[in-house]
């Protein structure tokens, strides 16, 4: 009888269950060929069941007494495709790599050892392990590790090659930054390694050596005899024989090291082939290289982003003083370079010095106090890097001749490593960082780049704490400041007493005559009249309880005189023009059919009286030519905002608000309107207010329940109130404007000094006989627009435009007078031009001129473009004319700036009559 062996090899056997049958049985059922004995098939089982599966099959399987290990061998032997099939798609690649590295372990493979002692996790190669469709993951897992570094990508590199040509051992060596060789790693313990390092890198000495020297790759079997290499391998090895040594290299040809392949006595030597497979697979070592440092390169950037955000975080988001932010500041860069001790170190340069408040003690904490260190910018580490703006890393602080010794005597702390660093600001060194004793070692390049970097943050945040710290001193300074002047801005108590014990007259005559005239009132009873007036005003406002008053007789004084107190002694625009303002707008209140609320009326009269609050006497053209702090502060109409700010401090005084009963809502309304009606009187706005008024009067449209259209007939009425000297009788308008025109001369004097030239030839005095026609251009141009629109909504303010005409004729008739005399002078001069050069030239006749100058006064709105230009100072947001608005400072006039007119009837004198 033969053998099971041979009749099972005779034998037609079908494959197991969930194996395809031959090609030659596709048209056979399986269960058909089953011929084994006690072999039971389940036509169920598919190729898609799990190994846990085809498990339970086999231990069916192994139940049956004629199923033997030899049978299921003799199978496989004779279906190898089953054997490929069944373990693609049912055996998991881990259990292959397992299966590998325990065939590996039998046949005597050792271990790779790092050179630190530690074992790689597969003794194998995972590169030579993994399935061929998954080695990308091995390169991706290598360089996303956090760990992962030059030496440990080329370990398994070296791994990877030696199992590609079955090596029996392999070394890794790198080169450092001294160009030395050193061991990395080797793949037997048995090897014997005296030093890691094997030195420089040169030729006829060890294998590696000359590898890295040429750059090119070499294959020996005679390894002992080799006169390039008289040393053999890198590590000592008594075995090895056979050996090949492939550079790796990067982009740029520099060499970053030798891996080393051997086999020992006994083996069979490496053939030319195997050299070109080990020299294909460490073609990876640059390319793993180059990722694995940009990916490090982004991983450190990275961190080193968030930390300096969370540095900058920490120092802007709580600047409480100096001394804290250098606390922060020395407490994030020792965590940054992994240092023991932290100094920041202050330049002063008026003393030519290094000082430090607070000098780390190695404790966390903030607000540490400590004895003040300080010392000459040319001593010491410090005193180098201030002086010379040099970065200093310093691997042993006694041995360098710059370490300065005397801080560790003060301190009783040893020195050892420093890293040095200056602190920039807009390109001055205003401090040095010392970084002392690195806690694993001596400071790196790397070091020194991050702490780069960090430095300028330092930088940024000392430049604002020391602004903190200045903002802080002057916030404080300005409480002192305030305090001062508020003692002297506000009236005092005798002035208080004095206007109090004066009784409010019941009745003024003639006051509501717009001809009347508020600078013929003495400049001490001005206040009375005021009160007279506000109080009239505030008696407007209506309230449930008529006997309840909604005013204060005791602020109303405080504030009254305060705010006459506030008005500058300047020529014109000074407490008697406010008064005079303040007259006119009660004048247009109480004698028009006007449909103000009483709100609105309130804010109309205090807007009068506060619009020049402060006034320098120029323009904001002016102010904003020569730079003035207010001009920085307000871009446009620079000097009305300054007004309506001064009015709101002098509320908020103690015993200065006169609304204080208003309804809060009502107190917003007010200041809201005492605004609107301050920032009127700037003339630049004037134009578009009139120009929009005009057309609404114009078309019918007016109406007196548009909140819109009344504070259009506001910001008029505040323009109107605001060159009330215009309009009033010609004797009076006649010396007011000497008053105006001195204060504008007093601007022109100062722009001839500052800027050369005078900008506005009105404000030039060496041109005073140019004063009548710049007055009918600014009557037409500006008055009478402003006050026929007045007049056609409120009719009983009509006299303001019949004061204006009767005054524009008298204007004109200078103008003419003043043009006939300079025409006169002109035909002079070229008479006594033209005898002198003894020509026989015709002089050209004069232009006609009017017989009757008088019969020219024309009485309209419009004007030409001309008149208009010369009229307005058109570099001022502020249009600066005679009576308009915002002249000069006070420059020691001989006037005064109260005007005190005894009578209406009272006429120029023969110096005037002689200057115009």
């Amino acid at each position: 009888m033969s053998s099971p062996v041979r009749q099972m090899t005779h034998r037609r056997l079908p494959p197991l269950p969930g194996v395809a049958p031959h090609r030659r049985q596709m048209q056979r059922s399986p269960a058909s060929d089953m011929v084994i004995t006690g072999v039971t098939c389940n036509p169920g089982l598919a190729p898609h069941h799990s190994t846990r599966s085809v498990h339970s099959s086999s231990t069916m399987y192994a139940r049956s007494p004629d199923l033997q290990p030899d049978t299921v061998t003799q199978f496989l032997f004779d279906n190898p495709d089953f054997l490929d099939t069944f373990v693609s798609q049912h055996v998991h690649e881990d259990r292959i790599r397992q299966w590998s590295q325990r065939k590996h372990r039998v046949q005597g493979h050792n271990a790779v050892t790092l050179t630190n002692g530690d074992l790689f996790k597969d003794q194998r190669s995972n590169w030579k392990n993994c399935v061929q469709s998954k080695k990308w993951r091995i390169l991706q897992d290598l360089t996303k590790d956090n760990t992962t570094n030059k030496a440990r990508v080329f370990t398994e590199l070296a791994a990877c090659a030696a199992e590609s040509v079955n090596a029996d051992g392999h070394n890794l060596y790198l080169v450092d930054d001294q160009n030395q060789l050193f061991l990395a790693s080797k793949s037997s313990k048995n090897q014997r390694a005296p030093s890691a390092c094997l030195g420089r890198i040169e030729p006829r000495t060890s294998l590696p050596a000359y590898v890295a020297f040429t750059k090119e790759s070499v294959l020996t079997n005679s390894l002992l005899g080799d006169p390039r290499f008289p040393l053999g391998l890198g590590v000592e090895s008594d075995r090895g024989v056979s050996a090949i040594a492939v550079p790796l290299l990067h982009g740029n040809n520099a060499i970053l090291g030798v891996v080393e392949l051997y086999r020992n006595y006994g083996s069979v030597p490496f053939s030319p082939e195997e050299e070109e497979v080990a020299d294909m697979m460490l073609v990876w070592a640059d390319i793993c290289m180059e990722y694995v440092e940009m990916y490090n390169s982004m991983m450190k950037q990275r961190k080193l982003n968030d930390f300096l955000l969370a540095v900058t975080k920490s120092i802007f988001q709580d600047i409480v003083s100096m001394d804290t932010v250098i606390m922060k500041i020395m407490n994030y860069a020792k965590k940054l370079v992994i240092a023991d001790r932290a100094s920041l170190f202050l330049v002063d340069t008026k003393s030519s010095e290094l000082y430090a408040r607070i000098f780390d003690t190695g404790r966390v904490e903030e607000h540490i106090p400590q004895k003040e260190i300080r010392f000459p910018m040319d001593r010491g580490v410090a005193g180098h890097v201030a002086s010379s703006g040099e970065v200093l890393n310093i691997a042993d602080a006694y041995t360098d001749s710059r370490f300065n010794r005397d801080v560790d005597l003060q301190t009783g702390y040893r020195t050892k490593s420093i890293l040095c660093m200056p602190i920039y600001n807009r390109g001055n060194i205003i401090g040095v960082v010392q970084m002392v004793n690195k806690i694993d070692g001596v400071f790196t390049k790397a070091d020194e780049e991050s702490f780069e970097t960090f430095a300028i943050y330092c930088g940024l945040a000392l430049h604002h704490a020391k602004l903190y710290d200045k903002i802080r001193r002057s916030e404080q300074k300005y409480r002192v400041a305030v305090e001062v002047l508020s003692y002297h801005s506000q009236c005092n108590d005798e002035e208080y007493l004095v206007t109090k014990q004066v009784p409010i007259p019941s009745d003024i005559p003639d006051i509501l005559d717009y001809d009347y005239s508020p600078w013929a009132i003495d400049n001490d009873h001005k206040p009375v009249y005021v009160l007279y007036m506000m109080r009239d005003i505030f008696k407007m406002h209506s309230h449930k309880n008529k006997n309840e008053e909604r005013f204060d007789l005791d602020d109303m004084i405080r504030f009254t005189l305060t705010v006459r107190k506030n008005y500058r002694n300047v020529p014109y625009h000074n407490w008697a023009h406010a008064f005079s303002v303040a007259h006119a707008m009660f004048t247009v209140i109480k004698t028009s059919q006007h449909r103000f609320t009483p709100i609105e009326c309130l804010a109309l009269y205090v807007a009068c009286l506060c619009h020049d609050l402060d006034h320098r006497g120029k323009t904001n053209a002016f102010m904003v030519k020569s730079a003035s702090p207010l001009a920085a502060i307000y871009s446009t109409s620079t000097m009305e905002h300054h007004h309506f700010n001064h009015t709101v401090t002098i509320l908020q005084n103690e015993g200065h608000n006169i609304f204080k009963h208003l309804t809060s809502a009502e107190y917003k309304q007010i200041l809201s309107d005492i605004r609107h009606c301050i920032l009127a009187t700037d003339l630049a706005l004037f134009f578009s207010n009139r120009s929009r008024l005009q057309d609404i009067a114009d078309k019918g449209e007016f109406s007196w329940e548009s909140a819109e259209h009344r504070r259009l007939v506001m910001a008029n009425s505040m323009t109107a109130a605001d060159l009330c000297s215009m309009y009033k009788p010609w004797n009076l308008q006649v010396q007011l404007v000497d008053v105006i025109m001195e204060e504008f001369w007093q601007q022109g004097d100062q722009e001839k000094v500052k800027i050369g030239y005078v900008q506005n030839p009105i404000m030039d005095r060496d041109k005073v006989n140019e004063l009548p026609e710049s007055q009918v251009g600014f009557l037409v141009g500006i008055c009478l627009p402003c006050y026929e629109v007045m007049a056609q909504i409120l009719p009983e303010t009509k006299p303001m435009v019949n004061g204006a005409v009767a005054n524009l004729k008298k204007w004109r008739e200078l103008a003419d007078k003043e043009a006939r005399e300079k025409e006169k002078e002109n035909e002079e001069k070229e008479k006594e031009k033209q005898t002198d050069e003894n020509q026989d030239e015709v002089i050209e006749e004069p232009p006609v001129k009017t017989e009757n100058p008088s019969d020219d006064v024309k009485v309209t709105s419009e004007m030409t473009p001309s008149s208009v230009d010369y009229a307005i100072d058109d570099s001022a947001s502020d249009t600066s004319f005679l009576a308009a608005d915002k002249p000069l400072p006070d420059l020691g006039s001989d006037r005064t700036s109260n005007i005190s007119v005894p009578s209406e009837k009272t006429v120029l004198s023969s110096k005037s009559d002689e200057s115009r």
